[in-house]
């Protein structure tokens, strides 16, 4: 059985899908799991909480978008960097994946490359994390299409809903094509207790999405921040912090849908 590819993406900025990526992969990475996490994001924000910078960069996944199907598998090896954060492996993003809506133009079937050229992935692994872009775009249709699971990180805010309709749209067009639909749970994200706005937006999720949303909330927890600014994970700041435990948690419940 290959590895499982888990898509985290919503269409509205800033609700959690970098740290939703990391510390996920983190925790599936603690299990004994072995993941690779894939930086979909032109702005490479996961590239860069790796400490791997654009001007040392030889190669990145935007040579696996441009190149031609016969040659994938020798590309895999050479933009796979080993073990940079709690023992995942990571495949860096850079700027020129904006390009790819004019690169891919005259590309045929340029909305399966992606999952097309994870077939051909060292077999090593158990996860495939992929970091989506934030906009709608060939480097999203490329994420969902490659997708087992859709994790939808949503922030317990009114606004956070009113940009998941986006999502929706672009979920249900794919599915019109695709020979089976795509699977997806939502996580709701920075939540915070105290705030009656945000309780009513976790209620009205609930009720909503029912078992389309996972168990699992993860609250706000200042370690994230802090693990971005030392470029580590939440489990190298504090393993029992409410952050990292939320993501164990969540691991737990990823873990048990195969």
């Amino acid at each position: 059985m290959g590895a499982k590819i888990l898509a985290i993406a919503n269409q509205k900025g800033g609700v959690g899908k970098t740290t939703t990526s990391l510390p996920l992969g983190s925790a599936l990475s603690r299990r004994g799991k072995k993941v690779l996490l894939l930086d979909l994001d032109p702005h490479a924000c996961a590239t860069l909480h790796a400490k791997i910078y654009p001007e040392d960069l030889g190669a990145s996944l935007y040579d696996i978008f441009l190149a031609q199907e016969g040659v994938w598998s020798g590309i895999w090896p050479g933009i796979i960097h080993p073990a940079v954060l709690q023992g995942m492996d990571l495949a860096p993003g850079s700027i020129p994946l904006s390009e790819l809506e004019v690169d891919f133009r005259e590309r045929s079937a340029k909305g399966s490359v992606l999952a097309r050229s994870l077939q051909v992935l060292p077999a090593r692994y158990d996860f495939v994390v992929l970091d989506c872009p934030p906009h709608v775009g060939i480097l999203l249709v490329n994420a969902l299409v490659a997708a087992d699971l859709l994790i939808i990180p949503i922030q317990t805010d009114f606004l956070a809903l009113h940009g998941l309709k986006l999502l929706f749209d672009t979920l249900h067009t794919l599915n019109k094509v695709l020979p089976s639909p795509i699977r997806y749970r939502a996580v709701p994200t920075m939540y915070d207790k105290r705030a009656k706005a945000c309780t009513r937006v976790l209620d009205l999720m609930r009720r909503k999405m029912g078992h389309a949303l996972f168990n699992t909330i993860i609250g706000v927890d200042t370690h994230f921040r802090e693990a971005s600014a030392l470029g580590c994970t939440i489990y190298d700041i504090d393993a029992q912090s409410r952050g990292a435990l939320s993501y164990d948690s969540l691991a737990e419940e990823v873990l048990t849908l195969w």
